[in-house]
């Protein structure tokens, strides 16, 4: 079990020791097997399916290095299993479509660690770093041991980077961000463990590009720049609270801190899309570049856009609002969901969330993370890839493989769009 214990910092510390009675290590060893044998085989039967990610609001999770310990904070959408003193359980695994984890845990104490807010809450604890490795992934949910074993359970990767970052994103009451998005404006601070230390905030310019169709030429889109141009920088004292102005693209850096976070500043509204322009830019899924062009010049842009929409149900303004209700409540959910060095939108994997919907199936390992739809309508099913690519700005950003045969159920899914057959469920 996780019991508690005081280290020096402004938060009491959970670090990892027994709650059994006095036994031997043998008898330690045999207790801790006969736990994990408890645990379903996550693929015995089926492959551990991450769908649930992305079908409901997702379990937020961040961390930051305490000394010898790694403080982790978690958001649960729905409170109600911690509220009816579910246990917390923790499980360390070697990868994601690992079949047995390398360890399994429980939180101790929690009802005195939670925090309500509404529906909602939050629950913090820490881990001792002698039990976490780098390249190792936790998961952790409230329930049964089968509910830290599913896919729908928050699941956090361990980077080198993770572990020895000494801080976290608050807002103006303290608590945790969660998020590595601020709007323009936001008030924010970087709450370092130990001594506060002056942050050094550097914006760059970098054009924000949507993602090309799953069927388009690999050679077609752009690599980008290996290096960014800072377009302006400042320093802030230890402490202070940071509001960035303006939209675009930042890294923070720490005092005595080697490496940096990568923070996307966006406009006040996100992860809704508002403006004229948000509601245009997203169209390029769906449209040509004549059609965007006749739109952003129209005298009055927005209800062009809605025009566009209305003639797209041949005139019926029921069936026009429910697709102007469908893309763009998936717009700003995959802005929750993939936001990365853009906007979520505009990454390969929010391209597909938006066109295709949710995924049937997610299945995730090291190297990939693969997306299956499945037959509908005498169609035909299709799995999509990704691969990681993770930078400063975005270290868990995923890449579509792009492949030819894409192509005839991308442009199908387009067509159903411009009729506004979408059905509303998928």
């Amino acid at each position: 079990m996780l019991a508690s214990a005081d280290i020096t910092g402004r938060f009491s510390v959970l670090v990892a020791t027994s709650t059994l009675p006095p036994v031997n290590h043998q008898v330690r060893l045999l207790l801790f097997w006969g736990f994990l044998l408890t645990l379903p085989l996550a693929a015995s039967a089926q492959r551990r399916d991450f769908a649930g990610q992305y079908r409901h609001q997702k379990i937020l999770v961040d961390s930051r290095r305490e000394g010898d310990s790694l403080r982790v904070y978690l958001r649960f959408p729905d409170g109600s299993a911690l509220r009816q003193k579910q246990p917390l359980r923790v499980l360390a695994w070697p990868a994601y479509d690992a079949r047995r984890p390398l360890w399994a845990d429980t939180v101790s104490q929690l009802a005195r660690r939670l925090r309500s807010e509404g529906p909602a809450a939050r629950v913090e604890f820490c881990l001792p770093m002698a039990r976490l490795q780098a390249g190792t992934v936790l998961s952790i949910a409230c329930g049964p041991a089968s509910a830290a074993v599913s896919g729908e359970a928050a699941w956090l990767p361990l980077t080198a980077a993770r572990l020895a970052r000494p801080y976290v994103l608050t807002d103006s009451l303290g608590a945790p961000l969660l998020r590595h998005t601020v709007r323009a404006g936001e008030a924010f601070f970087v709450d370092r463990y130990g001594p506060e230390q002056p942050v050094n905030v550097k914006q760059y310019t970098t054009p924000f590009v949507a993602a090309l169709p799953p069927h388009a030429d690999p050679l077609r889109q752009s690599a980008g720049p290996a290096t960014l141009a800072v377009s302006d920088s400042l320093y802030a004292r230890a402490g202070v609270a940071l509001a960035l102005p303006e939209p675009g693209l930042y890294t923070l850096r720490l005092a005595g801190e080697p490496s940096m976070l990568g923070l996307l500043v966006t406009g006040a509204e996100y992860p809704d899309l508002t403006t004229a322009d948000e509601l245009i830019q997203p169209l390029i899924y769906l449209t040509t570049s004549a059609e965007r062009k006749k739109l952003y010049e129209a005298p009055n842009p927005k209800k062009a856009v809605d025009e566009f929409w209305l003639k797209a149900a041949a005139g019926q303004q029921t069936l026009a609002r429910q697709a102007i209700r469908l893309y763009y409540s998936r717009a700003a959910t995959a802005n929750q969901l993939f936001a990365a060095h853009k906007a979520g939108w505009m990454t390969d994997r929010g391209m597909l969330y938006m066109v295709l919907g949710v995924p049937d199936a997610v299945y995730r390992t090291a190297q990939e993370e693969r997306w299956v739809y499945h037959a509908r309508d005498n169609g035909s099913s299709a799995t999509y890839t990704f691969r990681p690519k993770p930078s400063t700005f975005a270290p868990e950003h995923y890449e579509l493989v792009r492949r030819p045969e894409n192509e005839r159920l991308w442009y199908a899914a387009v067509e159903q769009w411009r009729k506004a057959m979408t059905a509303p469920g998928r």
